[in-house]
């Protein structure tokens, strides 16, 4: 069938899309393509049902996470009525400024209104819905057990067809699809994809910050009344090499989260967890675990660092894939980025599909005019992240990076003082203002005069 015969005229959707892998990001993925497509085949590995939370091949899935007010906008959109399903649950949504005990390496954020909403929950509860949602879309089929065994060509300069299998089932199945994403995670096949294809694989950037998350889930006390919904100490290299996070949760629990730097490992046990939760600087860990009863497991991650996928710099990226989520871009988990990057990215799919779609255009192009706006979406959360993690070891990196932190250095010193100046770092650190927010003359002017201060009396 030739693309004339897939898209006749503008408002056509399309015949197929095929994702690989059925996690998070592939879920919002999906939900996209439904917009779009006859029909969106969803290829997980694991054995899901509708109701199924984070499955065994996410790691990283049983840790605190954090939807930045800028995901949480973005999902809010695509599934209408998320938000008030999740606080039915007991998920609380609350301003930044007024409801998180913020350690910053200079001291504690102030307790003030920052006009940015944000919402906390566990990973678990999220994909649950999620993923019963996308499984009622009438054009979307998950299956699951199943497993994608390659990604061909049905042309050359093409990767659009999916050789497939089932658990228990006796042969591969194989389709051609208008459009492949690879929602695969940071496991992805997609370099085998290229060289068996005779395509050169993307360059890689691989920034490593070796942290160690230890992770367990309370029931809070009946009769526990906090002024917070978030308690958090950041890590920031090179002194702060202990860090952690405990969160509000639905089902009236507090998600915990202790973290480490290379050797800082938080103990599995619980006497060793309290015992490390009680050498931070911020005492609302250990007083939350201590008064929790536990839930479940203690469930222990390393997150090597960072790892960027490069292919909106591959000449040769063929047409027809698309890559999101962690099968692009890995970022370190402790900056709460990554499920927000991989909302933004569905999102940004979805533009360029309605575009393609409006214009009658088909699908030639698409992939790389998608893996360079990708690019651009995943620039400054990766700066940001990077530019912090690249001072764990200082010698001979790159000026921008060692400004980058200097400057962080003296705008957290400002904002345990300035609300101003904390509200401007929230919104930045949310993505729903540019980094260039930090950079205005008013802000320059009392880092400046912060510089010259402390210069007089050194």
């Amino acid at each position: 069938m030739t693309e004339k015969q897939h898209s006749p005229s503008p408002g056509a959707r399309w015949e197929r899309a095929v994702v690989v892998g059925g996690g998070y990001a592939g879920l919002v993925t999906a939900r996209v393509l439904a917009d779009h497509f006859t029909e969106v085949l969803v290829l997980e590995r694991d054995p899901v049902r509708p109701d199924t939370g984070v499955h065994p091949h996410i790691p990283q899935g049983h840790h605190a996470h954090a939807l930045l007010a800028r995901g949480g906008d973005v999902l809010e959109k695509l599934f209408p009525g998320l938000r008030a399903e999740l606080a039915d649950l007991g998920a609380p949504v609350f301003d930044y400024g007024e409801r998180i005990n913020f350690l910053l390496p200079t001291g504690y954020a102030p307790a003030a209104r920052v006009g940015v909403a944000v919402q906390t929950f566990t990973r678990d509860e999220l994909e649950r819905r999620l993923r019963q949602r996308v499984s009622a879309l009438p054009s979307v089929r998950v299956l699951a057990s199943t497993r994608c065994e390659t990604v061909t060509g049905s042309a050359p300069g093409r990767l659009d067809r999916v050789r497939y299998r089932t658990e228990g089932a006796d042969e591969p199945v194989e389709v051609t699809a208008d459009l492949v994403v690879d929602s695969s995670g940071r496991t992805t096949s997609v370099d085998r994809w290229l060289t068996e294809a005779r395509l050169p694989p993307s360059a890689k950037t691989v920034i490593k910050a070796k942290i160690t998350y230890t992770s367990a889930c309370y029931e809070r006390p009946p009769q526990d009344r906090q002024d917070f919904d978030v308690a958090y100490q950041m890590a920031f290299a090179p002194d702060v090499t202990r860090g952690g996070v405990v969160l509000a949760v639905e089902h009236h629990r507090w998600m915990c989260s202790l973290f480490g730097v290379d050797e800082h490992v938080p103990p599995t046990d619980d006497d060793g967890y309290l015992d490390f939760a009680h050498t931070l600087g911020n005492p609302r860990l250990a007083e939350q675990i201590k008064r929790g009863t536990r839930q479940g497991q203690v469930h222990r991650y390393t997150n090597p660092g960072n790892e960027w996928r490069l292919h909106h710099k591959n000449p040769r990226w063929p047409e027809r894939l698309v890559a999101v989520g962690d099968a692009l871009c890995v970022f370190n988990p402790v900056y709460g980025q990554g499920l927000t990057v991989a909302a933004l990215e569905a999102e940004l799919l979805g533009r360029l599909l309605g575009r393609h779609r409006a214009e009658a255009s088909g699908l030639d192009g698409l992939s790389r005019a998608y893996q360079r706006a990708a690019a651009r979406a995943i620039q400054v959360p990766w700066t940001m992240a990077t530019s912090s993690d690249l001072m764990w070891a200082p010698a001979g990196q790159p000026l921008p990076a060692r400004f980058a932190h200097w400057y962080n250095q003296h705008v957290f010193a400002l904002a345990v003082h300035d609300p101003d100046v904390w509200a401007r770092f929230v919104r930045v650190l949310n993505m729903t203002a540019p980094p260039s927010l930090l950079f205005r003359p008013a802000l320059l002017a009392k880092v400046a005069r912060r510089v010259l201060t402390r210069r007089r009396t050194a």
